[in-house]
């Protein structure tokens, strides 16, 4: 049966236009003629039998129809776009793994560590995009993820990778010499807290022996990437996932005034679908990332196993 699908040309001409809701604009993009892109357009309106453009004058603008076309025209036509580059990456002995991953955590800790993957298996490309939240693996593309939380995702397949230590962290800047604060004396200076984890810092305190502290004033950020750099400007005190600024410790930009420390009951993650177990690629990228976490701890940079105390935190990072 032949499917009821206009051409793919005509297709691409209406994102382009829809995009700019101007001819003359998706013609330049496109590298056509304004004329071609117009009969393209007017040949898609002629097969779906509905105006997608109001013309008035010589203005241009969206119909309610072909406001909701457009969008899932566009969605269908990345996805397409990513699904021909997949299969062009089959020329080699790779392939193509699309990630979601948190957005610090891949900055900080996986990118750095990518060329030693790469050197191991060159055919192999990742691409990663920023999830900080689950999702349904049937309504994206992704072929795996890596988040903070715990294993329980529905319709997928959980490797732990490594636990969470959270520790105080500031510039040597603001201690004005001193090396070490009692944690009543942090309680003091301007604390800086990550956004989706406002009860972190009352956690800390509490662990600490100090129920009073008023640990809800300070700035807050989005991201851990954001609270680093506030750290090291001198804005405040900063409660961070010790494996995540082992640079800046080590080169003394930061330093940890206080040693009380938070353990998190949740964890890092390698997650993929039920559906992708036994994935030759998948298979590769995993056996890398756990080796490489496993090759983390016995560095002492961070604690593997899961977490016994409990800070019930958010999912964000």
């Amino acid at each position: 049966m032949r499917r009821k699908i206009p051409s793919i040309e005509a297709l691409i001409a209406f994102e382009c236009a829809a995009r700019y809701e101007n001819f003359t604009r998706s013609a330049d993009e496109l590298s056509l003629t304004q004329s071609a892109i117009s009969k393209q357009i007017a040949c898609l309106e002629d097969y779906l039998g509905v105006p997608l453009f109001n013309r008035i004058k010589k203005r241009l603008s969206l119909t309610d129809v072909g406001r909701v076309y457009a969008k899932q025209v566009r969605e269908h036509l990345e996805r397409i776009e990513r699904d021909t580059l997949a299969a062009m990456a089959h020329r080699g002995a790779g392939g193509i793994l699309e990630l979601a991953v948190i957005p610090t955590f891949a900055t900080r800790w996986l990118i750095p560590r990518l060329p030693r993957f790469y050197a191991r298996h060159p055919h192999i490309t990742l691409n990663l995009t920023t999830r900080a939240e689950p999702f349904m693996f049937t309504d994206t593309l992704f072929d795996a993820a890596i988040h903070f939380g715990s294993p329980v995702w529905p319709g997928a397949i959980a490797h732990h990778l490594f636990g969470e230590e959270m520790m105080p962290v500031c510039s040597p800047r603001l201690l004005s010499g001193r090396k070490k604060l009692k944690p009543a004396e942090l309680a003091r200076l301007t604390l800086l807290h990550q956004s989706a984890r406002p009860e972190a810092w009352r956690h800390w305190f509490v662990q600490a022996g100090i129920h009073e502290a008023s640990c809800m004033r300070g700035q807050r950020y989005e991201f851990f990437s954001m609270l680093v750099e506030a750290a090291r400007a001198g804005l405040g005190v900063a409660l961070m996932p010790r494996f995540l600024v082992l640079n800046e410790l080590a080169n003394g930009e930061l330093l940890i005034p206080c040693d009380a420390s938070l353990r998190n009951e949740k964890g890092y993650y390698l997650v993929y679908p039920e559906y992708k177990q036994g994935s030759p690629l998948l298979d590769v990228f995993q056996q890398w990332l756990l080796e490489t976490a496993r090759q983390s701890h016995e560095a002492n940079f961070f604690d593997t196993r899961p977490a016994s105390l409990t800070a019930d935190f958010a999912e964000i990072n």
